[in-house]
């Protein structure tokens, strides 16, 4: 059934019917009760406390759509439309398979799922709560190239109210230049229910930024990162990692999978670095 959910949220991409408000809430419930069902007695217990609060996506339709666009319009949907499928993704438990196990425990998942391809799933712990995480991936993303190597650029090329935004990513060369840089533009779904924090996206285009010359446009989607409290430790964050990457050009299929659940790892690694390093400036700040 969620295919043909999502088949009748795609109609609304069609000019005819992407101003009735009408249709997009009827697709929106019927994609909040698939959901639903997702999320049943085999969900874990994050999901679960996202169907407890919620549809991720029905809320104030009216209110989003109010003075957009039509191409902003265009964008909302998108960003809506890539937390609903990670959701969906990660929903599922059954057929993940490991890829990796660092030594301090974090674990890279694998999934092959049809239409998508190789998806892979991070599962950490960080020491810092939500709230702190989501500043420093959402509210500082355009900082992220100062603190992870993989990334030399993030610019932000537009903001839809306070939940979408698309932006303009370049990556670093891969050491020896196995992999050559890669740039993406994608648009952004940042949510907060309650204490869980989401960040979505997938691949788009947007007018400000063409493809560039010298450099291979890759494909993001559906991506999302999940940060929520520990149950034993409120204080502490567990995170997760939904990626789907074409990185395009000629990749051997072992080392893309190699280089992508490598990311992950090294992703983590630089981040847990750039939250210790933040505390005692803000503990200065505190003074």
């Amino acid at each position: 059934m969620l295919p043909a959910t999502f088949k009748l949220c795609a109609g609304i991409s069609y000019r005819h019917v992407r101003n009735t408000t009408a249709l997009r809430k009827n697709t929106m419930v019927a994609i909040h009760r698939e959901l639903n069902k997702l999320a049943g007695p085999g969900a874990n217990n994050w999901f679960s406390q996202v169907r407890r609060r919620g549809s991720l996506l029905c809320s104030r339709i009216e209110e989003q759509e109010k003075g957009y666009s039509e191409e902003e319009i265009s964008y909302v949907k998108q960003g809506e439309d890539a937390l609903t499928k990670a959701i969906s993704i990660l929903g599922e438990q059954d057929g993940w398979t490991v890829e990796t196990i660092a030594a301090n425990g974090d674990k890279v998942l694998s999934k092959v799922l049809p239409d998508v391809g190789k998806v892979f799933k991070l599962e950490v712990v960080l020491e810092q709560h939500p709230d702190s995480l989501y500043e420093e991936l959402v509210e500082n993303m355009e900082q992220m190239g100062e603190w992870n190597p993989k990334v030399k650029e993030v610019k932000i090329l537009q903001k839809i109210g306070q939940d979408i935004m698309i932006t303009h990513e370049v990556s670093a060369e891969t050491p020896g230049n196995v992999v050559g840089p890669r740039d993406f533009v994608n648009v952004r779904c940042a949510k907060r229910r309650g204490s869980t924090c989401f960040l979505a996206g997938m691949s788009t285009t947007h007018p400000q930024m063409p493809e560039q010359r010298g450099v291979i446009r890759a494909e993001n989607g559906p991506t999302c990162i999940v940060m929520k409290p520990c149950a034993e430790d409120p204080n502490k964050t567990k995170f997760t990692w939904l990626l789907s990457m074409d990185l395009k050009g000629w990749v051997p299929k072992t080392i893309l999978n190699r280089l992508l659940s490598q990311t992950q790892v090294d992703f983590a690694n630089h981040l847990r670095q750039r939250m210790t390093n933040d505390v005692p400036m803000e503990m200065a700040h505190a003074c």
